[in-house]
Formats: structure tokens, C-alpha cells, sequence
């Protein structure tokens, strides 16, 4: 029942602390799945605390434990490690500090997380999650690579010096995050979504070194893996070794198989593209050198032919005008009188078609083809 309070008539600290205590020690105990976080062993204390963080979101609950159940765990409690506590809610009145008490706590095996791993694979690859046609092409040369890594880590190094020795003038958006633990999913996961939204950035790396399958767990996280997959930007992931394969590889556009390799998928070397230039320089001058050589000797051919076509024509020609001379030396006067014949001629210069109109005595002139003669019509 709620309590009646007014201003006039208010209830103590006590009263609500003791009705809060009331409240909250009348819930019952629950199963919790939850990572360790902030814990320090302390030998001979009878209780032990830890935080337990959410394997997903940024949320915890502090745990108390007697040194008993603390002590019947194999292995022993450590930061990072997944467990199933069963706890009841503790207030505790005089602090107003509210917390769980364990009961029993049971380390998360390696066969659970391999099967609630390959529940979530399958869960995803039914949504197409890993469908190889969500998966987007690398730029050639990106203008920024963002790049997510552990806080001076062996990975990191890797990739910045691959990279520079590739193409020394690259840029780099660096995020250095916990990359196993309770902050990692929360921590990789905003660095991810910052790189993404950083026009510049053309493709981002997400890189660690090898580990156990609880070391890598935060890199098969579903949270994780549905903010990368919710990316724009094209994602690389590198985690681990050869053989790891976390579901963020699944998600992924680019699986690297090491850091190293990461560094020369995502950039061309230097080296090799100016080898490559100076190479197709040469074969262009060489194709160049032989279009020129083909294109002269096509030049020649076409004058040679030029030349004879209009030797020919020039000879078609002379022969044309030969024959033409020919006829007109055939049809000339001087080539009938060379025949024999003459041309007669009145005294008034006239030619001569008809004796009836040429006089009695009158003298003609005649022609030859070689010399004149002059005669007289007598009758």
C-alpha cells in the first residue's frame, strides 16, 4: 500500500528505506546472464562484489557473493568471464544501496556459447544478414580509413605500418577501444558508428589479435554485428587468426584473415601501381611507336598507288590525245591532199565545187600536197 504523505506531514528517511527494504526483499530470486565486471578478489572476506554487465547494452547490477559460492567455481571468478547468477534482490536500508545476492553462480560453458553462437548465425543468415549481395566493394584508394582497434595494440601497429609502407601519405581515423570485456561490444560499437559518420571516411577496419572463443565473443555480438551491418560504410573485419571466425566476419563486406592482411586488401601499393604506369607508358609508346610505323607505311603504299594511278591515267591520256590527233590529222585537208587529191581554187580564193561555175579562161589555182600549180579553162 502506498504511504499517505504531505508536505505538512511528511514520512522520514527511515520509513522509506524501510518500506523500500520491504518491497524489494519480498521479490523473488531470478536467473541473471551477464558478463563479470569490476571485480576484486579479496582472500579471507566472507563476501565478495562484482559488477555484472549486460553482454549488450551499457547496463549493470552490483553483485554479492559469500565466499563459499565464490570458491566452488572453476574456474575462479575473473573480469570478463560469462556467467548464470542466481540472486535475489538486497536493500540495504541503511546506505539505500540496492544490490543482488547470489546464491549460486554457474560459469557459461564453452558448449552454451557455441550453441547460442550458432543460434545467432542462423537467426541472421535467415535474415540475409551475410547475403553476399549486401556486401559493398572497397574504393581503390580510400581518402581516409577509419580504423578500431585495441588501445596499443600489436593489431593496430600492424595495420598503420602495412598501410604506410603500402601508400605512405594514407590518413587514418583511429578509435582505440577495449576490444574484449565488458566495455567492448559498447565501446567498438560507438566507434563503428562514428567512423561511419565521418564523410571522409571511405572504409573502416575493425582489427584485434587472436584469443580464445571467450575472448572474441564481444565480436559476435548481435548488437554489434546489426550496427555493422547497418553501416554505409564499407567494413573490414580482422579478428584474430586465420582459423577464428567470429559472426562479425559473416557481416562483414571484407573477411582479412589477419591484420596484416586487412592492411593490403584495403589499399594498392605504391610500388606496384608505379610499376604498373610505367609499364603501360611503355606499351603505349611501343603501340603508339607501331600505329606511327603502320600509318607511314599505309602513307607510302597510298602515294605508290597514287603515283601509278596517275602514270596510268597521264598514259591513258596521251594515248587519248594521240588518237585524237590522229583522227584529226585523218580529217584535215593536208592529210586528203596527201592522198592525191587537190584543192582548186577561182581567182577569187574561192574552192572550186563545180566546173559549170567556173568561166572560159579563167585561171585556177591548184593545190598540191606539195606546191601550187596555176591553169587556164580553155573550154
Amino acid at each position: 500500500m502506498a504511504l499517505e504523505t504531505t508536505p505538512e506531514s511528511p514520512a522520514a528517511v527511515r520509513t522509506i528505506a524501510r518500506s523500500l527494504a520491504d518491497w524489494i526483499n519480498r521479490l523473488g530470486a531470478v536467473w541473471i546472464d551477464g558478463q563479470v565486471a569490476e571485480y576484486r578478489p579479496r582472500p579471507g572476506a566472507r563476501f565478495h562484489y562484482f559488477v555484472l554487465r549486460d553482454t549488450d547494452v551499457d547496463m549493470s547490477l552490483s553483485v554479492k557473493a559469500d565466499s563459499s559460492v565464490i570458491g566452488r567455481l572453476d574456474p575462479p571468478l575473473a573480469e570478463g568471464q560469462r556467467l548464470l547468477v542466481h540472486a535475489r534482490p538486497d536493500f540495504y536500508a541503511a546506505r539505500g544501496s540496492l544490490s543482488l545476492l547470489a546464491r549460486e553462480i554457474r560459469p557459461v560453458g564453452l558448449g552454451t556459447l557455441l550453441a547460442e553462437l550458432a543460434r545467432l548465425r542462423d537467426l541472421m543468415a535467415a535474415e540475409g544478414l551475410f547475403s553476399p549481395e549486401r556486401k559493398r566493394p572497397l574504393p581503390f584508394l580510400p581518402r581516409r580509413i577509419g580504423l578500431v582497434c585495441g588501445r596499443n595494440s600489436a593489431a593496430m601497429e600492424d595495420v598503420l605500418a602495412n598501410v604506410r609502407d603500402r601508400w605512405p601519405s594514407m590518413e587514418f581515423e583511429v578509435r582505440e577501444v577495449p576490444v574484449q570485456g565488458a566495455k567492448a561490444v559498447a565501446d567498438v560499437t560507438a566507434a563503428v558508428t562514428s567512423l561511419d559518420a565521418m564523410i571522409e571516411v571511405d572504409v573502416i577496419i575493425i582489427t584485434r589479435g587472436g584469443g580464445s572463443v571467450e575472448d572474441l565473443l564481444p565480436f559476435s555480438n548481435e548488437s554489434l554485428v546489426r550496427a555493422v551491418a547497418a553501416c554505409r560504410t564499407p567494413v573490414v573485419s580482422a579478428i584474430g587468426h586465420e582459423q577464428d571466425t567470429p559472426l562479425l566476419d559473416l557481416v562483414a563486406d571484407l573477411r582479412a584473415s589477419t591484420p596484416t592482411d586487412a592492411a593490403k586488401r584495403v589499399v594498392p601499393s605504391l610500388a606496384e601501381q608505379q610499376h604498373l604506369v610505367s609499364g603501360l607508358a611503355q606499351r603505349a609508346a611501343l603501340a603508339l611507336s607501331h600505329r606511327l610505323e603502320s600509318e607511314e607505311q599505309s602513307v607510302r603504299h597510298r602515294r605508290d598507288r597514287a603515283r601509278s594511278v596517275l602514270i596510268s591515267r597521264l598514259d591513258a591520256a596521251n594515248n587519248d590525245v594521240r588518237h585524237l590527233a590522229a583522227r584529226v590529222r585523218a580529217l584535215s585537208p593536208a592529210a586528203t591532199l596527201e592522198r592525191g587529191y587537190s584543192i582548186v581554187l577561182a581567182e577569187d580564193g574561192s574552192i572550186v565545187r563545180d566546173s559549170e561555175a567556173v568561166p572560159e579562161g579563167s585561171v585556177l589555182d591548184i593545190r598540191l600536197a606539195h606546191g601550187r600549180l596555176r591553169a587556164r579553162r580553155e573550154s
